[in-house]
Parts: structure tokens; C-alpha cells; sequence
């Protein structure tokens, strides 16, 4: 059975280019149960994911992650954050160069929560990507997030249109 799941994750790929074919409800959340189950410190789970199927709002997000149209192929986009009020009652400005060490623990935890869905959609024959090349102030504007809470990364979830081959790997 461990072969299995390394199997999987050997072959999962980012994928840029999906079917116009739609997600089910019932797969995505299969996905949000996999993250549910993801480890986080003093089992705080941090996490909050906004599925977006709305083509404008899709459209938005994809302004805020430096224009990648291809983003848009995607029929499904989870937008992963972190909630810092699972560490501190004050909300403070969450940004990349917020000093707070309990916003690295809450990344840290959710960026494991957000990998849980990545290997459950590969396992599901869904495709994903994970994008993260924003900046937090817009893409919290884009998202409308609430102040305590900092965006991780959007995943584009989808059934693939191309098969990517494996990218280089360093030894062990």
C-alpha cells in the first residue's frame, strides 16, 4: 500500500491546461475532508478555503496572481488562508514582511493542509496547481478576506488537458 501513495506523489504534475468539464460538489469536498485531517501545531487548524466557480471573481483572483490567464482554465479555484486568530486574539497586518513568528507557524500548518488536497485531487484524477505569486494586499482585496486572515496560495482544481512530464529531480 505505500508504494501506492509514492507512486502518486511521484506522479503528480502542476497542471496549467483543463477540460471544460465541471468538478462535482462531492469531489471538492473530498478534498476540504483531506485537508481536515492534515497535522497542525497544538492541533490549532488554521486553515479557510473559499471554493470559486464564479467566472468574474475567478477573473479577479487571476489579476491578483501577476495576470496567469491560463488560470482560467481551471473550473475551480480554492483559495487557501490562514487564520491567524487561531494563534492571537489581535489582528494584526498580515503581509510577506510581518515580523509575528505565530504567522510562520500558521502558513507552515495550512501549507500542510493545502499539499493534503494537491495529493487527495491527484488520487480523485483531478489536476491542480499551486500559485502563489501575489501580492497578499491584493489578492486579500480580490478575495475580499477578512483582516486576520493571510493568503496562502490559490489552487486551480480541474480535470487535465495535458500531461506534463516529470521536471528534473535532485539526488537524495
Amino acid at each position: 500500500e505505500g508504494a501506492i501513495m509514492l507512486k502518486e506523489i511521484k506522479e503528480r504534475r502542476s497542471i496549467r491546461k483543463y477540460l471544460a468539464k465541471d468538478v462535482p460538489d462531492e469531489l471538492i469536498r473530498q478534498l476540504l475532508e483531506s485537508a481536515q485531517y492534515a497535522p497542525s501545531g497544538s492541533n490549532t487548524q488554521p486553515w479557510r478555503f473559499l471554493i470559486v466557480r464564479n467566472q468574474t471573481k475567478k477573473e479577479q483572483i487571476t489579476m491578483a496572481d501577476h495576470d496567469q490567464k491560463w488560470m482560467l482554465s481551471a473550473p475551480v479555484f480554492i483559495v487557501c488562508a490562514a487564520d491567524i486568530s487561531a494563534r492571537l486574539s489581535q489582528t494584526a497586518k498580515l503581509d510577506e514582511y510581518c515580523p509575528l513568528p505565530e504567522l510562520k507557524l500558521i502558513i507552515r500548518d495550512t501549507a500542510i493542509a493545502i499539499e493534503h488536497i494537491v495529493l487527495e485531487a491527484d488520487h480523485l484524477g483531478l489536476g491542480t496547481c499551486w500559485t502563489g505569486w501575489f501580492d497578499q494586499a491584493e489578492m486579500q482585496k480580490a478575495v475580499s478576506a477578512a483582516a486576520d486572515l493571510y493568503i496562502c496560495a490559490v489552487l486551480t482544481v480541474g480535470y487535465s488537458a495535458e500531461n506534463p512530464s516529470m521536471r528534473p529531480r535532485k539526488n537524495l
